[in-house]
């Protein structure tokens, strides 16, 4: 391939974003550039922090006047020159919003497609596409109009207005109707001034119940077993209406709309942990009586195509939906039936077939997010786009990353410039650049190892040139599982019934397809006994304030010894009390929240980004100030903090591979595997668990394999069951027991096929992960 100019290559020059050191990088435009190197040694601060993010700046300040109005001068990457970029398209791993309205079509534009398809040849015929909709209600209206103006000024006359919708009327489009136990709700036994409200917050002495009891409408002494039918519907169900207490209006509203407005119709995920399972406790969500769970009322499902309505099609397996709408043959929608079978195709090109587009968004795991996000683009006529992917092969069985390749060239040979962080070898292989950062993780990375091909990165000798042909052995003899755990008829999703035995004692790894049932069957069923931490990738919950330092406690420990040495409040070395910074309240930054734009944080210029006020910054403990400390990597802070709970935890967090993270970082700055690292070091204090880890190889590099495998092998030998959902063939190679899912996705999988011991998994080649696992360890 021949040398590119300057003007098709995309220029970096000083680069300083996070932990990067000044690099100097030209990437090809055109090309398919994987960017590689050990966790942490700078590849996303490059390519989303510095290249994405001013392009994405240079993009806003496409409007001047609204920027100079309302935003000021929008902050740029550390850096000192970007040349020659173009509009860019970030794809990541984020998960969708866990919105109860959003699924896989409509999050698509496929569903909206599917809405016209039936709207213009469906029969009987019951509206436009809107009555095929489950987010738009079916209302109508009618008044008196009074002309102010013309010749009909001062007359009145009567309209009237209805628009058809498709949502269901009594699940208001959300497929599920909640059902109460009032038994979680009121111990019926009790009065209310004894108690009687179970629900988290109602003390017998709060305003809260203090509203009931006294309110008037029933005697707060008596049990509520005791009510009359007329005070026990007040104290559950009366509506909204004003009373006097303690000479104050207050409202009074029912038990039960007052704890559905408060917490049942709020996100579950959103809500603190007691409440949580307050909620979980004492509310059962069943599929809506009247629609069936479609979410559709009676109209829009007595409208079909042939013998299929829109709530059939919606519920098909995308590959059937796929074969169904080839089938339709009326020239008057060709062109939607053309772009509604290009859509399909990509899905199931992706690997995508096995879902189905009545699917809630909220349901698919990081991997599958990030895939329904690149359907969009497939079909697009767009070129010279530059598009960015963090890990696209994230959630992929060997099998389907085959796949993922595909459709990585060919976004880059419709002309445009393809930029991805990965670690799989699969995906650097196929590369036509690679740049590897290192030579290791935060401070000790962020310089540029090696550019060129894949031939040059093998004879390079940088850790990744090292380890891209590594491969890991089968063991010689593996554990002897000292019990189990039952699991009988798994019927989550495409389950069948599954019957099988989880063993204890044992590095059990859980393997299949991308969409096989592997999460279904684990998540599905294991929570249920009571030792088991579920340790995921999802987001940890908590402000913008939230650090590692103050997720794992270790904060607390530091501003006591803070106070101790320097004789004062320990609330002074707090950024969210008193030792905050005046201007940004300590958050270092300052926030422009502008609704409908992306929310703009510019650096603190009084705390320089620290946090905290000049005066504590004044205090010290062994000569380093509370903003130094919280700059501190996990490995440093572990020869500051030598003693008490601290160290424990800090060795923790170095022990999962978590030693470069600094400790007052944000804790949304984390990927999903250092989320889920993070995680298991909190967890690793119980003994004798049973830990379920959800593919812990994601974002780790192929030199920092072994290290995780370390890990779980202590894990196992300190007395505890762990069991990994895991497509990488290493851990699987590694593990004493494999549970095999299968044999395709979908509705083609759900089914156990094969358990055993990986050498028996190699030997008898039966399944497509057999196949793999064999290629793997060269068997």
């Amino acid at each position: 391939m021949a040398a590119p100019d300057t003007h098709d290559v995309i220029r970096v020059r000083g680069a300083r974003e996070n932990n990067l050191q000044n690099v100097d990088l030209d990437v090809p435009k055109r090309r398919l550039t994987v960017f590689t190197g050990v966790s942490g040694s700078g590849k996303s601060s490059l390519v989303f922090g510095t290249i994405a993010a001013e392009s994405q700046r240079l993009i806003n300040e496409t409007y001047p006047t609204f920027v100079q109005q309302f935003m000021g001068e929008l902050s740029r990457p550390d850096v000192d020159a970007l040349e020659n970029l173009s509009a860019t398209i970030r794809v990541d791993q984020e998960r969708m919003a866990a919105n109860a309205r959003s699924t896989v079509g409509t999050a698509t534009d496929v569903h909206a497609m599917l809405r016209v398809l039936f709207s213009r040849i469906g029969q009987p015929h019951v509206g436009s596409s809107q009555a095929f909709s489950f987010n738009v209600p079916s209302i109508s209206g009618a008044g008196a109009v009074t002309h102010t103006t013309g010749a009909k000024k001062g007359t009145r006359e009567r309209r009237s207005f209805e628009i058809t919708g498709g949502m269901c009327p009594e699940c208001e489009g959300l497929g599920q109707v909640s059902d109460i136990d009032l038994d979680q709700l009121v111990d019926m036994t009790l009065s209310l001034n004894a108690g009687a409200i179970r629900v988290p917050g109602y003390t017998a002495d709060g305003w809260m119940v203090r509203v009931f009891s006294e309110s008037g409408f029933f005697d707060p002494d008596k049990p509520v077993r005791d009510f009359t039918a007329r005070e026990r519907d007040d104290f559950l169900y009366k509506e909204q209406v004003k009373v006097r207490i303690a000479n104050t209006n207050m409202t009074y509203e029912g038990l039960v709309p007052k704890v559905t407005k408060s917490m049942l119709q709020k996100d579950r995920d959103a809500l603190q942990p007691h409440v949580r399972a307050f909620v979980d406790r004492a509310v059962t969500f069943v599929a809506c009586p009247a629609c069936a769970g479609t979410r559709l009322n009676d109209g829009a499902r007595s409208s079909r195509i042939g013998d299929v309505n829109i709530a059939d099609a919606a519920a098909m397996q995308i590959t059937d939906l796929t074969a169904w709408v080839r089938g339709i043959d009326d020239p008057t929608v060709a062109p939607l039936v053309q772009g509604l079978r290009d859509t399909l195709d990509a899905f199931v090109h992706i690997g995508l077939g096995y879902l189905s587009l009545d699917r809630a968004s909220g349901t698919l795991s990081g991997g599958e997010a990030q895939r329904t996000k690149m359907i969009r683009h497939l079909g697009s006529s767009l070129s010279d786009i530059t598009y960015v992917f963090d890990e696209p092969t994230a959630g992929l069985h060997p099998h389907d990353i085959q796949r993922m390749n595909e459709t990585l060239r060919q976004l880059r040979d419709k002309g445009n410039t393809v930029l991805v962080v990965e670690h799989k070898p699969e995906v650097i292989e196929i590369a036509d650049h690679i740049v590897d950062l290192g030579p290791r993780a935060g401070r000790e990375g962020g310089t540029v190892q090696f550019e060129g091909d894949v031939t040059g990165l093998r004879a390079s000798g940088t850790l990744t040139g090292r380890f891209l042909d590594h491969r890991a052995h089968l063991k010689d003899t593996v554990r002897v599982a000292s019990g189990s755990m039952p699991i009988r008829g798994a019927t989550q999703h495409n389950l069948r019934g599954v019957d099988v035995d989880v063993p204890r004692g044992v590095l059990t790894v859980v393997t299949g397809v991308a969409g096989s049932g592997k999460s279904s069957l684990i998540h599905g069923n294991l929570p249920a006994f009571d030792d088991v931490v579920v340790v995921d990738q999802t987001a940890i919950k908590g402000s913008r304030r939230s650090s590692p330092a103050t997720y794992t406690g270790i904060l607390d420990a530091v501003r006591a010894a803070f106070a101790k040495a320097n004789g004062v409040k320990p609330a002074l070395f707090s950024a969210n009390s008193e030792g905050a910074c005046p201007a940004c309240r300590g958050l270092g930054v300052i926030v422009t929240q502008l609704g409908f734009q992306s929310t703009v944080e510019t650096v603190c210029e009084l705390c320089e980004g620290t946090g905290f006020s000049d005066d504590v910054l004044t205090y010290t403990l062994d000569g380093k100030n509370i903003a130094e400390v919280l700059a501190m990597s996990v490995g440093e802070a572990s020869s500051f903090l030598t003693k008490g709970s601290a160290a424990a935890v800090l060795g923790r967090l170095r022990d999962v591979g978590l030693g470069y993270i600094t400790l007052g970082q944000s804790l949304s700055t984390l990927s999903g595997g250092e989320r889920q690292r993070l995680k298991l070091a909190i967890s690793m204090s119980k003994p004798a668990a049973v830990y379920v880890l959800d593919e812990p190889t994601t974002g780790l590099h192929i030199a920092d394999i072994d290290t995780l495998l370390r890990l779980l092998d202590r894990l196992v030998d300190a007395g505890n069951n762990v069991v990994v959902i895991e497509h990488h063939q290493a851990v699987m190679a590694h593990a004493d027991w494999i549970i095999d899912l299968g044999p395709g996705a979908g509705r083609d999988g759900g089914t156990i096929v094969f358990e055993g011991t990986p050498a028996e998994l190699v030997s008898a080649r039966s399944t497509l992960t057999g196949e793999h696992l064999a290629r793997y360890v060269g068997a």
